[in-house]
């Protein structure tokens, strides 16, 4: 009993290693590596804990290295070879940097920004190469992103375009959900779902053509309810829905649909100063002389000062992003789902597993603002 208590033991491990081997060849970026370690660890502490024996650890952790083995992308790559990449939003943040990226890569790029008078659409025609096109295109307007479609098939012929990015989108101020504008609501959705769901309808038929890539930014907030932003995270979770959905429609097709959940990362999605103070004064004017009562005119203004140290917390490196985009466009066999960021990947799990009860604590600590509306303080 224990001589085969030992070589079963002896066998678990060895098929553990070597299947930790594989994934580990396999692996396409640091912070993925580490979110799937933490995932392991937390289910060895949990055999632990489970009291289970040494022999049952070590068969569930091969099962676990076999399955994520299974499910990770693997580091192959398709050649560049002129494949043609539309991103949407590249004005600024994550789509201006990849817009640059793929241009570097050798990728014919066609950028499409709010703005193509504007500063961020100007450095993109002054540093990028020839291969790159700048393209009016605000993702609410369908005239434009018509025309956007002309000039993308006037330019490819018949080449194709091989994968699209949605990335456009915008904040809101971060407040209670009672405080928000209806109108901020209804931008927020009609940039950062129905825009994506307009762009992704309209070049459909290019990527069904080439049998290729369509990549939608969400958010962690797509999974994690955090507080302050109920008119930017359901935005993002119905992105991620549909995300979900048109992934198995178009796999008949041959066309691949990644999403991106990408964590804190510092860009311009939140604004300005003078966004804020607008955003602000908005919200001002429309509350009620009662709302205005019962939460106060400082907790308000408090709110306000929480984006400046949300951005400053936010990381600045945003090279996570850009590699987890680029292998959805560039891997022969992307995952479904990206999550760069740090703690990212563990945030959604947890959000997704943990009891409700357990993860409204927690949020409450993390994420609930500091200062209290004046009616409660009054009655405190």
């Amino acid at each position: 009993m224990n001589l085969f208590f030992f070589e079963s033991a002896w066998l678990c491990l060895i098929a553990t290693a070597v299947l930790w081997g594989m994934f580990l060849s396999r692996s396409k970026s640091p912070g993925q590596l580490w979110n799937q370690v933490l995932c392991l660890a937390g289910l060895w502490g949990g055999a632990y804990l489970l009291s289970l024996s040494l022999l049952y650890s070590l068969l569930l952790l091969s099962v676990a290295c076999f399955f994520l083995y299974m499910r990770s992308p693997d580091q192959e790559l398709l050649p560049v070879d002129q494949k043609a990449v539309l991103v949407t939003g590249a004005d600024s943040g994550f789509g201006h940097a990849l817009a640059k990226l793929l241009d570097n890569l050798g990728f014919t790029v066609f950028a499409g920004v709010l703005n193509a008078e504007g500063s961020g659409a100007e450095e993109l025609r002054k540093t990028c190469s020839k291969n790159l096109s700048v393209l009016q295109m605000d993702v609410t307007k369908l005239e434009q992103i018509n025309d956007a479609y002309n000039k993308v098939t006037e330019k490819l012929q018949d080449q194709g375009l091989w994968a699209v990015v949605n990335n456009a989108g915008v904040f809101q101020f971060p407040i209670d959900g009672e405080l928000i504008p209806m109108n901020q609501y209804r931008k927020c959705m009609a940039v950062n779902y129905f825009g994506a769901v307009e762009v992704t309808k309209v070049f459909l038929p290019l990527l069904r053509k080439s049998k290729g890539r369509l990549v939608n930014v969400s958010s962690m907030g797509a999974e994690v309810p955090i507080q302050m932003m109920s008119a930017y995270c359901p935005t993002k979770a119905a992105l991620t829905m549909f995300s979900s959905i048109i992934r198995q429609e178009l796999s008949k097709w041959g066309v691949k649909v990644i999403t991106i959940h990408p964590g804190g990362f510092q860009t311009n999605l939140s604004g300005f100063p003078d966004t804020w103070d607008k955003m602000e004064k908005e919200i001002l004017d429309l509350l009620s002389q009662k709302i205005k009562e019962d939460y106060g005119l400082e907790y308000i203004h408090t709110q306000k000062k929480f984006l400046p140290i949300m951005k400053d917390m936010s990381c600045p490196d945003i090279t996570p992003v850009l590699q987890d985009i680029q292998h959805a466009i560039s891997a022969r066999n992307p995952s479904p789902f990206y999550t760069p960021g740090r703690l990212t990947y563990l945030w959604i799990c947890f959000a997704s597993y943990s009891p409700t009860s357990l993860l409204d604590y927690i949020l409450q600590k993390v994420f609930a603002p500091k200062q209290m509306p004046r009616a409660l303080r009054t009655s405190n």
